[in-house]
């Protein structure tokens, strides 16, 4: 009989799963896990905060499509995941959280540490539970890995006390890698929507999340090109439709959905960024595709609503809908866009000083190509350059979602400059965010991972301080000071510039990606910047 600790049982359980590397900040109550992931060849990032190590998985499940799989201590350390958890939960990615606990028979006598945890968790993952018998990990690992990865994806918490990592029991048996088989449309469904595209004349379709989630980004390019249905992109959607391609709008969703007679929503929530549902055309019909039973008839009842796989329901559309073209339709989206971009173009090409930041916007643009992944991680400066940039691959784009959690940054570029060693890692950072986990480029430092950080710089929370002082014709508590946050990155050992002059902005950026290190480009803005563009902020009273 061959005994093994719990942390080994941990790490198959991973290592099967095809979980090559976990994310974590150390703690004695979890170190045996440290020993399983070595024995199992599973790759360990350590980070500087337990809340980037969280942020740092959720990219890495993003990125990947599988578990990503952060570890913390007891404790302090749960606690300190919990903002990246609940941003998980709200973007839809199977994140996993292993927290350390107190020893099992000591609970409740009030050991180092020892807090309730799993109640914790409870409303913002898919489970949250305790291992209370190391013969239990593989199984509580396959329940966790099948509970992130169903339906709707999103993160779980398992609670591992220490005694039971530590405990040595004759190991049971690994399950295989849980694959989710997808979701078949139903007959009758799929009828229903032909009925009502068939009938319709000003269709658009929003592809939010799931379709990327779900590999429909081919399907989704074949129905829009056969029938010339104008497409928007939301959330983790940016890029599963190239925003180059000429059925794909970003700027004019408020105009068409205020004319459309039908709209397709797959895997996007009606919630802030569709106005609830409210100020569409009167009369228009709703299509909502969704892998999460909870979001569908939500703020607005659906005329046909189903839980179904994204790349299928598109694949039987292409197919039914042959022959069908809304030309005409197509042709007065791109009016609404022409108007919208118009305005913002004469701002991308300002040269004031100080910065614009839709001329921020334009340069980030010139330099993003395919072999860049952009991470936003801000409020009114990567709103403004998301307006601007043209993202065309799925996965390029990485944001908090709808939580609007600041500090992921750093954390996201990390996985994925870790995950995509070939590719340039960009994080266009507001000054407020940078101040959350800037420390984190010293982990970046460290592991040789070497993400640039764009920081525009307008000194102050942009975002919050424009509305309240409109408001109130002040805005308390919402300033900053033009910090040098680059000699911050260059006193970790990253390379830093300080930049005043748009027409500098891209000969930094590749001076910063030339150097091999960790960099932050430092660009001073315009506190009024946003302002004077009239652009509306996305932030809610």
């Amino acid at each position: 009989m061959q005994f093994t600790h719990g942390g080994e049982l941990v790490g198959r359980a991973l290592a099967a799963q095809g979980v090559g590397t976990i994310y974590t900040l150390c703690g004695g109550h979890v170190a045996p896990i440290y020993e399983g992931c070595l024995n199992n060849g599973i790759e360990i990032i350590d980070f500087r905060h337990e809340q980037a190590a969280g942020h740092a998985a959720d990219a890495h499940a993003r990125l990947t499509r599988n578990i990503g799989v952060a570890l913390v201590t007891a404790g302090p350390g749960v606690t300190d995941a919990v903002t990246a958890v609940a941003n998980a939960y709200h973007a839809r990615s199977p994140m996993l959280l292993l927290g350390g606990a107190a020893p099992l028979r000591t609970k409740g006598k009030g050991a180092l540490q020892e807090m309730p945890q799993t109640e914790m968790f409870a409303t913002f993952t898919k489970a949250s539970f305790t291992v209370e018998s190391t013969s239990d990990i593989p199984a509580a690992m396959q329940c966790a890995f099948t509970a992130a990865l169903s339906g709707r994806p999103g993160p779980v918490f398992i609670e591992l006390p220490s005694d039971i990592l530590f405990n040595a029991v004759d190991p049971p048996a690994i399950a295989p890698k849980v694959v989710i088989e997808p979701a078949a449309p139903t007959v009758s469904d799929v009828q229903r929507m032909f009925e009502l595209l068939r009938e319709a004349q000003k269709p658009i379709l929003v592809a939010g999340t799931q379709v990327y989630w779900d590999e429909a980004d081919d399907a989704l390019k074949t129905l829009t090109e056969q029938t010339g249905i104008p497409v928007f992109t939301n959330g983790g959607g940016r890029g599963t439709l190239p925003m180059t391609h000429p059925n794909c709008f970003k700027a004019s969703r408020g105009s068409a959905l205020k004319s459309a007679d039908v709209v397709l929503l797959i895997g996007t929530p009606i919630d802030f960024r569709l106005k609830y549902g409210e100020g569409w055309a009167p009369g228009s019909q709703l299509i909502q595709i969704e892998n999460d039973p909870a979001e569908l008839n939500h703020n607005r009842e659906a005329d046909v609503a189903l839980v179904a796989n994204a790349r299928l329901v598109l694949e039987a559309l292409a197919e039914g809908l042959q022959g069908m073209r809304y030309a005409e339709w197509l042709a007065e989206v791109q009016t609404f866009e022409d108007a919208k971009r118009s305005k913002q173009a004469a701002w991308e090409a300002l040269d004031d000083v100080p910065i614009n930041h839709f001329r921020f916007g334009a340069e980030l643009n010139r330099f993003v190509d395919e072999d860049v992944i952009v991470i936003g991680d801000g409020g009114d400066i990567v709103s403004a350059a998301a307006k601007v940039l043209d993202i065309t691959l799925p996965g390029q784009w990485l944001d908090p979602g709808p939580l609007g959690c600041l500090g992921v940054g750093a954390p996201f570029a990390i996985a994925a400059q870790h995950l995509y060693p070939n590719k340039k890692v960009l994080v266009v950072h507001g000054d407020g965010s940078f101040g959350l986990n800037g420390f984190e480029f010293d982990t970046a430092v460290r592991f040789n991972l070497p993400i640039v950080s764009l920081v525009g710089n307008d000194a102050g929370w942009g975002q919050i301080r424009a509305p309240i002082k409109k408001m109130m014709g002040r805005a308390p508590a919402t300033d900053l000071t033009s910090a040098r946050y680059d000699l911050v990155v260059t006193a970790l050992g990253g390379y830093g510039e300080l930049v005043e002059d748009p027409l500098e902005i891209l000969p930094a950026l590749k001076r910063a990606f030339a150097s091999g290190k960790p960099a932050c480009i430092n660009v001073i803005l315009d506190a009024e910047g946003v302002v004077k563009t009239g652009a509306s902020s996305p932030y809610i009273f």
